[in-house]
């Protein structure tokens, strides 16, 4: 996260000393998708006296859909399955919340569209992979050592199999460290300025759990987003995507969103092995075949969200429908309780919560998102179409806060990337710098956006766009970190938010976007317990 590399999304964007939970590594995330819901996973736990005897999946016994809500043998022989992938659940025979996240997880590791829904493809994968990997164990939890080495197994190694993936490195997740995973640490170690001795010690730990603000790979190489052709010498985005994909198909490529010689050289092979002309250009006959044998086009079964008021979407959106618009229409629905795979699929499900939204809003009850229910839709998150008059810098604290709560991949939290002309979802990139950027933006206190931390930095520090360093932070104040240390903001690993409170000394708390929920679950914005001595570098912003 064998788990091939796809859709690499950055995490939450937490210090490295953090801990995270089995298999969230977004991709453990891989929150690849919009369609990701929060959940938690029951790690160590055994087999539940009350459950179901298993049935095999693809018997004419289980339903050619396993969904949410179901109990049954069906279930008991799924979650077995995804046990021996590393999911750690109770198996119980119910198909509630934790087997909901396991099996999105699966689904994005293993490519395949992620709808949290175990259809065919999904089945099929599950007994095509087999699987018997100890439940992951947090690199920096005392179960693990110090220093893992080849030859270990158990849980630790499956966490550190998990972590590679998520970094490019095509590994089978088997909880064994053997050559292939000692391989894969010496190519992410040189990769990273690190001793590339294939120990994972405590550098290498730090480097494998800093995965804040990497190169997006949400972005669809077919899209208008990326260039007809990727050639050698770009970077970004679409050539992480690019990386993941070649991935996928058998490289093994460090994901850092940089088309340089090694990434040259998976692409030609790559054509070589597809019957295409060799020439190292991603043009549309590569991409294709980049995203051929791929449920929903790269693991995410979603299509990209688009605005329901646009002219791209139709004047009603009705049940039947398959579209960017139906995106839209179940993040919005998500945003106003329902609890809907954001599958992009306007199927039975969805019009029941359409038809739900219209009753609560008083609206006529037909089940078509008409003007009507798109307005309703959007009057909770829609954000303020001008900057609030006055107040300026003092606001910025009261509209941040006002933001606690907002949950990734919902509507609300994906009009945050509005203030730096972004349409993807919160789940397909790291946001923090655009959540401060859109802060800035409601409030008229500053001018400056930018969605990283460095370009904040680096203004501040020259004193442009009415923004400066101080040493005595304020309510209201931005902050940014840094978890390489070294103050330079330029790894790659870095964080921003607004200061809340401050407590004296070293302490104080904050308002972040593209965080950890600190009562578990999924990420969002939430507020936070800061250091100036926690190991990492910290710069307070003033906007004056």
């Amino acid at each position: 996260m064998g788990r091939p590399a796809f859709l690499v999304h950055a995490e939450d964007e937490n210090p490295p000393h953090r801990t995270r939970p089995g298999w969230r590594i977004r991709v453990g995330t891989f929150a690849a998708t919009a369609a990701m819901v929060s959940g938690g996973i029951v790690l160590g736990a055994g087999p539940a006296s009350a459950a179901p005897a298993p049935v095999r999946l693809t018997s004419a016994s289980c339903p050619n859909e396993i969904v949410q809500g179901q109990t049954s043998g069906c279930v008991t022989e799924l979650q077995t399955l995804l046990n021996a992938h590393g999911a750690g659940l109770v198996v119980d025979g119910q198909f509630g919340s934790a087997t909901l996240y396991a099996v999105r997880e699966y689904q994005a590791a293993t490519a395949i569209a992620v709808d949290g829904r175990v259809g065919p493809a999904t089945k099929s994968k599950l007994y095509a992979t087999g699987g018997s990997a100890p439940a992951p164990v947090n690199l920096n939890s005392s179960s693990c050592p110090a220093n893992i080495v080849q030859g270990a197994k158990g849980g630790c190694v499956t966490e550190l199999q998990r972590l590679l993936i998520h970094h490019g490195y095509p590994l089978d997740v088997d909880g064994d460290f053997g050559a292939g995973t000692a391989s894969a640490v010496r190519s992410f170690q040189s990769a990273h300025g690190l001793t590339a001795d294939g120990q994972v010690g405590t550098n290498t730990k730090r480097a494998l759990y800093d995965t804040d603000e990497s190169p997006s790979t949400g972005l669809d190489l077919r899209s208008a987003s990326c260039p007809a052709n990727i050639v050698e010498g770009q970077s970004g985005g679409c050539v992480a995507t690019l990386q993941s994909l070649l991935n996928g198909k058998g490289q093994s490529l460090a994901v850092d969103g940089s088309f340089g010689p090694q990434t040259l050289a998976a692409v030609k092979a790559f054509q070589s092995a597809s019957g295409l002309t060799a020439d190292g250009q991603v043009g549309p006959n590569t991409k294709a075949a980049l995203y051929s044998n791929i449920g929903g086009g790269g693991g995410n079964g979603a299509p990209a969200p688009i605005n329901l008021n646009s002219a791209s979407c139709p004047n009603e959106v009705v049940q039947g429908q398959r579209s960017g618009c139906v995106t839209e229409l179940q993040s919005l629905l998500n945003h106003h309780g329902a609890d809907l795979a954001v599958d992009g699929d306007f199927g039975p499900l969805t019009g029941s919560a359409v038809r739900d939204f219209q009753a609560e809003k008083g609206l006529s009850v037909d089940g078509q998102v008409g003007p009507n229910t798109k307005a309703a839709l959007y009057g909770a998150v829609t954000p303020p179409s001008s900057p609030p008059p006055g107040g300026g810098y003092a606001k910025i604290l009261d509209v941040a806060a006002a933001e606690a709560g907002t949950v990734e991949g919902s509507a609300r939290a994906n009009s945050y990337g509005s203030s730096v002309g972004l349409s993807l979802s919160t789940s397909n990139y790291a946001w923090c710098a655009a959540f401060v950027s859109w802060v800035a933006k409601q409030t008229g206190a500053s001018s400056y956006r930018n969605s990283y931390v460095s370009g904040w930095v680096k203004q501040a520090r020259a004193g442009n766009y009415h923004l400066s360093v101080t040493t005595s932070p304020q309510p209201g104040d931005i902050v940014a970190f840094d978890w390489d240390g070294g103050s330079d903001f330029t790894g790659g690993n870095e964080h921003i938010g607004i200061v809340r409170t401050v407590s004296g000394g070293s302490s104080f708390t904050t308002v972040e976007g593209n965080t950890s929920n600190p009562n578990g679950g999924g990420d969002g914005v939430y507020v936070k317990s800061r250091a100036t001595d926690s190991g990492y570098d910290v710069v307070f912003i003033r906007v004056r």
